[in-house]
């Protein structure tokens, strides 16, 4: 981006409890911060707004299983001039002073993990043992990861060792009022059609305790606003974009269509 090209527009996001504040003492006093609630509730787009706020590049890496200390780090990599090393995302951020976001970090492997530590501590620092440096992090260096300790906890969970090296920020759907107003815009609707797919998304959820392993996120219903605004009829659109991807247990889709068609009459 050259100096004559207009600055970025700030990502929509609605601040909840005080958690803007507390992101920019966490950068301020160089403190690692996990974010932990459900999927779809808006920890990315947390991440994303406070990337713009504090005006640093960031760098988002999604977590999974096959991900390796070399695919953060980096590698040598073979090209026309031989072999030469190659830095990984979070090597980058780390010297260029970015923001390095983890996305669904328990889903990397604890060997993986193990990365962050030095980091995460007073030392700040990144250690490439395949070319033996020690990278110091740049001013404005921050590590930021999420998880969803609900689902994920079943599966695997963070090792206390990783945990007490981050601030913590517990994160959850908004109340009823503010994800209507999230609704709305990210889905372009009105504020009535907003507030029916909150209350669908609200009786939906209640649906957990008989055995919904997921429940609709804010993201699901923005999906299915952005249809129906597109033409969509309602009861299709929130049933491709809401009921189908949460479950294809007979029971359970029966249950959410049966809510879909009394939500709206």
């Amino acid at each position: 981006m050259s100096k004559d090209d207009p600055a970025p527009a700030a990502p929509y996001y609605l601040e909840n409890a005080g958690e803007v504040a507390l992101f920019e003492q966490c950068h301020r006093r160089q403190l690692a911060v996990m974010l932990k609630g459900p999927t779809g509730c808006g920890k990315t787009r947390f991440v994303e707004y406070m990337a713009w706020r504090l005006q640093r590049p960031l760098i988002t890496i999604s977590c999974h299983d096959d991900l390796s200390t070399s695919d953060l780090v980096g590698r040598f990599l073979i090209g026309a001039s031989g072999t030469a090393w190659h830095d990984g995302p979070l090597t980058r951020a780390v010297r260029d002073g970015a923001i390095c976001y983890l996305d669904e970090v328990v889903e990397a492997r604890q060997d993986t993990v193990v990365v962050l530590h030095p980091l995460s501590d007073h030392r700040r620092m990144l250690p490439i043992d395949k070319t033996g440096e020690s990278v110091m992090a740049a001013p404005g260096f921050q590590l930021v990861v999420s998880y969803n300790p609900g689902y994920q906890r079943m599966l695997k969970d963070m090792k206390p060792s990783t945990r007490q090296r981050f601030v913590a920020f517990d994160f959850d759907f908004p109340p009823p009022a503010r994800e209507a107003a999230i609704v709305a815009h990210e889905g372009q609707v009105d504020a009535s059609l907003a507030i029916a797919l909150v209350t669908l998304g609200t009786r939906l959820r209640q649906l957990r305790d008989r055995g919904l392993a997921e429940v609709p996120s804010t993201r699901l219903l923005i999906a299915a606003a952005r249809l129906i605004g597109g033409g969509i009829p309602v009861a299709e659109a929130c049933c491709a974009a809401i009921v189908a991807p949460l479950s294809d247990e007979p029971a359970l889709v029966g249950a959410m269509r049966d809510l879909v068609g009394a939500s709206f009459v």
